[in-house]
């Protein structure tokens, strides 16, 4: 990994799916760690499965817009809904399902909308839920989720994407679809890709380090807590209410 000069810790938290407890539990965690001025980066799928993606969106928006040191990166949930909004019949080129974003209950597209006030989103005709969509979700939000960043790239050392990278493939050059979807060729890649990737997207049970890796999207999507973790000199440590835990690379599984 690059950059060895000293640098300010950095914080990431892995995707939150539309879960403001945990949003907020990571939050107080990095808060007791580093302080309430603290470097936070958000690793995306900010949106659906759970039942406050509203309010997690406005918990960002405010905050950023008061001057606070977060960062967001785009996750694969948080590019459906601004297309949704746009054209109900849009398919995700990342998925191979073939479903819009409410066809596949997978998504839970369902819960996002519910919590802007469109029920039943999965089982009406898509002509409806998307008129009413457009009446009760503010454009605010479509407009701030469909403009976040793909990536960071941290002078320390670290890249921090919703996803992966492509190995071997220019940061310049890689997809979006790629950067929000890849699994498979980099989940398996052991190449050095001359940053430390801290990412999400793939849900496991808890944050892992791979040594060219860092996946810390521990399923809040399903229910289990989110993940906040301190990035600095000495490496990679998860914050834990008994205090922060070093993450040193495993091999894989």
């Amino acid at each position: 990994m690059s950059g060895s000069s000293a640098f300010e810790p950095v914080y990431a938290i892995g995707d939150i799916h539309g879960r403001m407890d945990a949003l907020r539990d990571t939050h107080r965690l990095i808060a007791q760690d580093g302080g309430t001025d603290a470097h936070i980066i958000h690793l995306g799928d900010l949106i659906d499965r759970g039942p406050d993606s509203p309010a997690v969106i406005d918990h960002l928006m405010n905050g950023m817009g008061q001057g606070r040191s977060w960062q967001v990166v785009k996750g694969n949930h948080d590019n459906k809904l601004p297309r949704f909004l746009e054209d109900p019949g849009w398919i995700d080129p990342g998925t191979r399902s073939g479903f819009t974003w409410t066809g596949d209950e997978r998504n839970g597209a369902g819960a996002t909308l519910l919590s802007y006030g469109v029920a039943d989103a999965e089982i009406r005709p898509l002509e409806d839920v998307h008129e009413e969509a457009l009446k009760k979700i503010p454009r605010e939000h479509a407009v701030w989720l469909d403009g976040l960043a793909p990536y960071f790239l941290h002078p320390g050392g670290f890249l921090f994407v919703h996803a992966g990278i492509v190995p071997g493939v220019d940061l310049s050059a890689q997809s979006p679809v790629d950067l929000m979807w890849i699994r498979k060729p980099f989940l398996e890649s052991g190449a050095d890709h001359g940053v430390l990737v801290v990412h999400g997207h793939t849900a496991i049970r808890k944050p892992t380090h791979y040594g060219n890796r860092l996946n810390i999207d521990s399923g809040a999507g399903y229910g289990r807590p989110a993940t906040a973790v301190r990035l600095d000199s000495e490496g990679a440590w998860h914050l834990t209410e008994n205090g922060p835990v070093q993450l040193r690379p495993e091999a894989p599984q």
